[in-house]
């Protein structure tokens, strides 16, 4: 069986801790006085924020605390603790300024101790047990670990707030800078003019412009060039990637979209390998500011093209480094009908015998090269190769020296063989 442990203070006569009280409510005006009066010698730069009826906040916090827990130890000290509701306003108004909760504690320390000070005179007086004071000194650093935890609420919401702001802001800014040209190249409503009437990147710097000023807000800076970046989730609630602070990032999208600023200075493209490490997704080409829109634009086919299955995924890929994908596969229907028609001799043979021209044909034309050169690339016989460029030469006759029709028959292949209908090594043997 547990034998509950024996309170000091709970056997001291109730007219004594009610004495005790009534002397320390006596004590808690001029108290409160003294206490502001040595944090602020201690802390010169603590601000005197009045409130609604002119008086110091912080003289109302330390009074109420004082009262508070004087209110407490009459009550009994097993009792709950009750914070003053001012205490959170000291932690948001900390977290507001961007300042940490050291001084703001090192502060409740001092004030606990001078209060402890006077109660400990005032327990002389009225002839309080020394254990009884003693338990009474551990309540009251439970009540300024408890005034603490307050500080730390209001200092969590103040900075959940500004994050949360921050990120609206930061959204609206993108949003503005997609809007600017929306991928046409013409400047949108977003793009103020430079005398004579063109949009531009100084324009947009200048100090007067609404993306300048939204940019301000937030303390980006304009860059000259820019490249976005759109990404796939690779779970609902994956972390977000870890970029640097000056790279915008909208996690809200379905798909995650990033404003990166400079992309081609040294090392920010290893920098952002690492950031986005376990997501897949694409960067579009660096373009100038207010072209912004455009490279989302190539961003979001490159990884139309990844969900496809037409392009890798599981990495953050650069678009400029996949060029043929995004200029052939993203014009389907024109793509196919300039493939149905220039690929319609193939319509004579076979599956698979079609399939071995067209390889070839397509080794032909990327080498221009003779049959040595084409068998090297296609790992087949030379003598393979001539006999299937005569078959070539049967089917399309004077389209194959026709400058015009090489470039489209080359054009149709590469993309066939970029949606994997071409082997990328030797076919089977003829």
């Amino acid at each position: 069986m547990v034998t509950a442990l024996r309170s000091a203070w709970r056997e001291v006569p109730h007219r004594q801790v009610h004495r005790f009280a009534a002397l320390a409510l006596d004590e808690v005006p001029a108290l409160a006085e003294d206490i502001l009066r040595e944090i602020r010698h201690a802390y010169p730069q603590l601000p005197l924020i009045p409130d609604e009826f002119g008086e110091p906040r912080a003289l109302v916090g330390i009074r109420q605390s004082l009262e508070h827990f004087v209110a407490h130890m009459t009550a009994g000290l097993d009792r709950p603790h009750v914070h003053p509701r001012v205490f959170q306003e000291f932690g948001r108004g900390e977290g507001i300024q961007g300042r940490s909760l050291d001084a703001l504690q090192a502060m409740y320390r001092l004030g606990v101790k001078l209060a402890w000070r006077r109660l400990a005179e005032i327990g002389q007086e009225v002839a309080i047990p020394a254990p009884a004071m003693y338990e009474l000194a551990e309540s009251g650093f439970e009540y300024l670990d408890g005034l603490v935890a307050e500080s730390v609420r209001g200092y969590a919401e103040a900075a959940a707030r500004q994050a949360g702001e921050r990120l609206r802001l930061q959204r609206r800014l993108m949003e503005q800078l997609f809007a600017s040209t929306n991928g046409t190249g013409r400047a949108g409503p977003w793009a103020r003019t430079v005398p004579g009437g063109a949009a531009g990147p100084a324009a947009a710097r200048g100090s007067r412009s609404p993306l300048a000023e939204r940019a301000a807000r937030i303390g980006w800076p304009l860059p000259e060039r820019v490249a976005v970046a759109v990404l796939l989730r690779p779970a609902r609630e994956a972390v977000a990637p870890a970029v640097a602070s000056d790279v915008l990032l909208d996690m809200e999208c379905e798909r995650p979209r990033m404003v990166v600023p400079e992309p081609d200075a040294p090392g920010r493209r290893e920098l952002l390998a690492r950031a986005a490490a376990g997501w897949s997704g694409a960067i579009g080409p660096a373009v100038p500011l207010l072209d912004a829109a455009k490279s989302l634009r190539w961003a979001g086919s490159a990884v139309d093209l990844m969900e496809r299955g037409l392009l890798p995924a599981g990495e953050l890929l650069q678009c400029t480094e996949h060029t043929e994908a995004l200029v052939l596969l993203p014009p389907e229907e024109l793509i196919e009908d300039l493939t149905r028609r220039r690929l319609a001799p193939l319509t004579r043979c076979g599956p698979t015998h079609g399939r071995r021209l067209a390889e070839t044909l397509l080794a032909w034309l990327e080498t221009r090269g003779g049959a040595p050169e084409v068998a090297a690339r296609l790992g087949v016989h030379p003598q393979t190769v001539r006999y299937r460029l005569r078959q070539i030469r049967e089917l399309w006759g004077a389209e194959v020296d026709d400058p015009d029709r090489r470039f489209e028959l080359e054009l149709v292949l590469r993309a066939r063989r970029l949606r994997g209908e071409l082997g990328q090594g030797p076919p089977p043997s003829a």
